[in-house]
């Protein structure tokens, strides 16, 4: 399945999955009409709502369970025809242009890898770039930096002048645990989504100083996810992915998901210590191809009317533009943005 998060016109949030001609089925109001319909339960709205959350965090929370049910109801769903309405008359089917996708999830954490692309880190080095990252680095992305498919990515230019791109594959895993092995890992693997890391280089430079680096990545809508969640069913080998960055039509980054140094499973029992939550994320690394390590860093970093495409095979594109803080904000000051918020 393709899982999605939505906004209908009079602003509520639901999850979907995409049918074969890109429509979205409402999963909780699918799942209502197939306990109704195929397995004639009488409380079908309250085990819908447990079964099929509308929520993706609480939908990866119940697991395999949650996952097969939600599948069980999109087939049912296609499998009705006419004006398809939920056991309350909501609609149950929504064509793209009558909804808004939003980021699939939003997760309770965030794991972070860096320098897991050998390629990254070599081109890193011939850039004689500071404190070059060397596989593997883990930190805690911001959550609430987090947007969804075509929304912008506000430059703030009172921060950064060097504001870059990073594709990479990330991993959501549909169970909480702690302390495991490799070969656990895939136990835990509930889906892949697409990541795009925006980094301010000049920001990350001074924080490599001290050995560190965070805020660069983690500045508000510095965090494009989405366009939506690949369940694992789905991906068999998630290193054999293709995988491209675009600006504006011309491919950046260009590479194969398995070029990574350290392969999933590993990563995910590595980071287990800390603990995960059902929905949490983890991304694995970016490729080569990044503007601050190219042979003209001015004249690929990103600036306000770029459009940013990620494609990963099998999983879709990510598609996200570049605005000026003047359009995000109008003539309003950076500090009174932060006074107001």
């Amino acid at each position: 399945m393709k899982l999605v998060t939505f906004s209908t016109s009079w602003g509520e949030t639901r999850i979907g999955a995409l049918t074969p001609d890109g429509a979205i089925v409402d999963l909780n109001s699918a799942c209502a009409l197939y306990l109704r319909d195929s397995e004639r339960e009488s409380a079908y709205v309250r085990l819908a709502r447990a079964l099929v959350p509308p929520n993706m965090r609480e939908l990866f929370g119940g697991g395999d369970t949650g996952l097969e049910a939600a599948h069980k109801s999109l087939d049912h769903a296609l499998t009705l025809s006419g004006e398809l309405r939920g056991v309350n008359g909501e609609p149950v089917i929504y064509s793209r242009e009558e909804v808004k996708l939003k980021a699939p999830i939003i997760p309770k954490k965030f794991f972070h890898t860096a320098g897991n692309f050998r390629e990254h880190h070599e081109e890193a080095v011939r850039a004689k770039f500071s404190h070059p990252v060397r596989p593997w680095i883990v930190f805690f992305q911001n959550v609430d930096a987090i947007i969804g498919p075509d929304e912008p990515v506000i430059y703030p230019e009172h921060l950064t002048q060097e504001l870059d791109y990073e594709l990479e594959l990330a991993v959501v895993l549909k169970k909480a645990g702690k302390h495991f092995s490799a070969s656990q890992a895939g136990d835990y693997i509930g889906g892949y989504v697409i990541f795009n890391d925006i980094t301010a280089r000049d920001i990350q430079r001074e924080e490599m100083k001290s050995g560190v680096f965070s805020y660069c990545k983690a500045i508000d809508s510095f965090c494009p996810l989405g366009p939506h969640i690949v369940t694992a069913d789905e991906i068999p080998d998630p290193h054999n992915l293709a995988m491209e960055l675009r600006v504006n039509g011309e491919r950046r980054q260009v590479s194969h998901s398995g070029k990574m140094s350290v392969k999933i499973p590993e990563i995910i029992a590595h980071y287990s210590a800390m603990g995960y939550s059902a929905g949490d994320v983890l991304s694995t690394g970016t490729v080569s191809g990044v503007a601050a390590f190219s042979g003209d860093p001015k004249a690929w970093y990103l600036k306000p009317g770029d459009v940013m495409e990620c494609e990963i095979e099998r999983i879709g594109v990510l598609r996200n533009p570049v605005i000026s803080w003047e359009e995000a904000y109008g003539n309003k000051p950076a500090m009174a943005i932060r006074e107001s918020a």
